[in-house]
């Protein structure tokens, strides 16, 4: 591993540098693929021409052996890079990898190398896929096109890891269960005849049906699901008229549905559809609804989580004690979730905050950086499961 930090280190830069958004990741692409073949690895672009799937499989390994898979998303955020000091700063405007996706390529990068060696010297004993998935950051994300091109037929179990800034490097945050949240979008029009506002009463008074909505849709919602599920509406935009004394004829409401569980996540839509019509029909407002289904929440599998725990300890030795550590439960959505619903699997936070930094810098935002022997710890966690630990 040693020998290749200096590589690594230089091709997350090279990323960092690069940004790509999703479904737009064609230089990420050939540079991955680039890599790989010089390795002698196959790897297979997927069918929309950004993000690669590349097999690893022992000589002799029976027909239909499951498969443990890892997964790394490679695209970036539409928002500029704030990190002015570091000369690897984005140079493309208005896109930065600050949700550290070029962390995430990059640790599996260097697990494809680590393995590849060890399928040359015979040490790798169970096939294992390596998946570098395109548009994590777009709803309802690009697992869906790895899960269409064939990417999960043969997998037994995956495994991922987020860069997490809260958590030092040299750790992984592991929880059983729930991990993520559910999230999804919607867009809630209502519509009427329009009309002055000094006779409300002859039209649909459209605004303030919009306002009732606003206000009380949220709550009679939550009041239909159980409370432990955690399930949240959150509007983020309210759009109805262009003058003071004219009733229009069109309003919006655009928002975002949280949850915490995967049963309330399933029963949203449903219940939004119920609830809408008596709460638009007071009013008179005809309504429609696009609801956008975006992510369930991750779920991490028990097995999973000890293959993880179990793996970081012992390849770390006497310091096993100190690099696990329990996290909570986050409400940001993961696209990682429609994996496991074709495979056990687990999501694992990665230690990215240096030990001296009093204050992390949060992801999404321009100025999130990481310590970079968060890559090394990554690759040497992944190549341990795929050579020592794994169980399928």
């Amino acid at each position: 591993m040693a020998a290749l930090e200096a590589e690594l280190v230089a091709f997350r830069r090279d990323l960092h540098r690069h940004p790509e958004l999703g479904r737009q990741e064609f230089r990420t692409t050939k540079k991955l693929t680039d890599r790989l073949v010089a390795a002698g690895l196959s790897p297979k672009v997927l069918p929309g021409g950004t993000g690669l799937i590349c097999d690893l499989v022992p000589p002799g390994t029976p027909a239909g052996t499951e498969l443990i898979a890892f997964r790394a998303d490679i695209d970036a955020l539409p928002i500029p890079d704030a990190k002015t000091e570091v000369p690897y700063r984005s140079t493309v405007p208005g896109q930065a990898h600050a949700c550290g996706h070029d962390v995430h390529t990059t640790v599996l990068l260097g697990t494809a190398l680590v393995l590849a060696e060890a399928l040359r010297d015979g040490r790798l004993t169970r096939p294992v896929r390596l998946i570098f998935q395109p548009a994590e950051e777009v709803m309802p994300g690009g697992a869906l096109d790895v899960i269409a091109a064939g990417g999960m037929a043969g997998v037994g179990r995956i495994f991922a890891v987020h860069c997490d800034p809260k958590v030092e490097v040299g750790k992984i945050g592991l929880r059983v269960g729930a991990i993520t949240s559910a999230c999804d979008a919607l867009v809630l029009s209502l519509d009427g005849p329009g009309g002055h506002t000094a006779r409300p009463h002859l039209t649909t008074d459209l605004v303030t049906a919009v306002a009732r909505l606003a206000a009380d849709l949220p709550g009679a919602l939550a009041r239909r699901m159980d409370p432990r599920w955690g399930v949240s509406l959150v509007w983020g935009r309210i759009e109805a008229g262009s003058a003071p004394n004219v009733i229009p004829q069109h309003a919006e409401l655009e928002g975002t549905v949280r949850c915490l569980e995967l049963e309330g996540w399933r029963r949203v839509p449903d219940q939004l559809e119920d609830l809408i019509p008596t709460m638009a029909e007071i009013h008179r407002a005809k309504w429609s609804l696009d609801y956008k289904r975006g992510v369930p929440p991750v779920v991490n599998e028990v097995e999973s989580i000890d293959q993880l725990d179990t793996a970081m300890r012992r390849q770390f030795g006497v310091r096993g004690e100190e690099v696990v550590e329990a996290t909570e439960q986050s409400l940001g959505g993961e696209d990682f979730s429609w994996y496991l619903e074709h495979a056990p699997g687990a999501l694992a936070r990665l230690g990215v905050r240096g030990p001296d930094e009093t204050q992390s810098r949060d992801l999404h935002q321009g100025r999130f950086d990481v310590d970079e022997r968060a890559i090394g710890i990554g690759v040497e966690l992944f190549a341990s499961l795929a050579l020592e630990h794994a169980r399928l």
